[in-house]
């Protein structure tokens, strides 16, 4: 029996059993199982992860990678030639491009990189298409976005959620914090030993911290979930009304755009800049002002003084004596700190070395 044979029959039972006390433990376990066998789809044993297949390994340039996710034919392509300039190929039929296209794009100072993934089939999780390839690039990104038709049903945007729920790829939210004690609604004792029982985990201390449920666990068992920010683009708004438009405006982590009328890209690329966290530090050399074209940008959870060096060359830590720091992060300007002073955005940094 094949893998994804074993896979649908795993689906179905659990499609078949009702939701209740009696059944969770059971549930539970359905679930660790299906999650094992995805691992083992996603990478196959003997080999390291399938291959990626021409043109789909692209390799990681700038400050952020950001992944356009969707069906075939939605204006993926439209979307990054008119925000990046490059030229995908683009036609009215269904699945024109069929490799990854990179295009790099300066905003507020940073350099940030734009994928154009191959249009998602459904069933992409399960090796159909080259959707395997497309899902491991999209893990690689700091951002997805997910484009989507809104001429079409919003069962489009459930679809693509479930194939990279299925990769391991949780879109919009926090690690699971399983760590200290807090009164569970869903899982129990037997719960728990019954989906580590399946891992062939027999002794361990599990102190649950939030509320969670039988996937959080395995989430955390499986140890491969990547937590990736999303923003659903809907574009060709250029073709509905304005009471439509309103409606969709509520929709949480969504950017309504025209893509071929380049509609609404300024909100488009403020909401991506909201959701990349990224932090801008200016350079000032001794004696001149600071350079305010070229920021250096680092990660949110990354902008100790220590990050800044090992960002521009590790050799600079070692020579380091101490940092003068102007803006928000200090009390006085400038301010002597050492390599653990934490920088917040638009800091100006002059290195003083030995």
């Amino acid at each position: 029996m094949s893998l994804l044979a074993k896979i649908a029959e795993i689906e179905a039972e659990m499609a078949r059993t009702q939701k209740n006390k009696a059944t969770s433990n059971h549930l539970g376990l359905l679930k660790a199982r299906l999650a094992k066998m995805r691992r083992e789809l996603i990478t196959p044993k003997g080999g390291s992860g399938g291959g990626t297949g021409e043109g789909f390994d692209v390799a990681k340039t700038g400050d952020a990678r950001i992944g356009f996710v969707g069906f075939p034919s939605v204006g993926k392509s439209t979307l990054l030639s008119n925000l990046a300039g490059v030229y995908s190929e683009v036609a009215a039929y269904e699945f024109t491009t069929l490799t990854t296209v990179p295009g790099v794009i300066r905003y507020k100072g940073a350099k940030i990189q734009l994928l154009d993934l191959p249009g998602i089939i459904e069933g992409a999780k399960d090796g159909k298409g080259r959707g395997r390839q497309v899902i491991a690039v999209a893990r690689t990104c700091n951002l997805i976005l997910i484009v989507l038709d809104v001429l079409k049903p919003l069962g489009h945007k459930k679809l693509i959620e479930h194939e990279l729920e299925g990769f391991g790829i949780r879109l919009n939210k926090k690690p699971p914090n399983i760590a200290q004690p807090c009164p569970q609604s869903e899982l129990d004792g037997d719960a728990v030993k019954s989906i580590l029982a399946e891992y062939k985990i027999h002794n361990a201390d599990i102190t649950l911290r939030s509320d969670s449920t039988a996937d959080d666990l395995i989430d955390v068992v499986e140890g491969n979930r990547v937590y990736i920010p999303c923003i659903y683009v809907l574009n060709k708004i250029d073709q509905i009304s304005i009471e439509e438009l309103d409606i969709i405006y509520k929709v949480p982590h969504c950017v309504p755009i025209s893509a071929h009328s380049r509609w609404n890209f300024d909100d488009l690329l403020e909401k991506m800049w909201d959701y990349l966290h990224l932090v801008r530090i200016y350079t000032k050399p001794k004696g001149q002002l600071p350079d305010y074209t070229s920021p250096v940008v680092l990660p949110t959870e990354h902008t100790a003084v220590e990050d800044f060096c090992l960002k521009i060359h590790k050799s600079l830590l070692k020579e380091l004596k101490y940092a003068l720091v102007w803006g928000a992060s200090v009390k006085h300007n400038p301010q002597k700190v050492g390599k653990d002073h934490v920088m917040e955005d638009e800091d100006v940094i002059q290195l003083v070395k030995k």
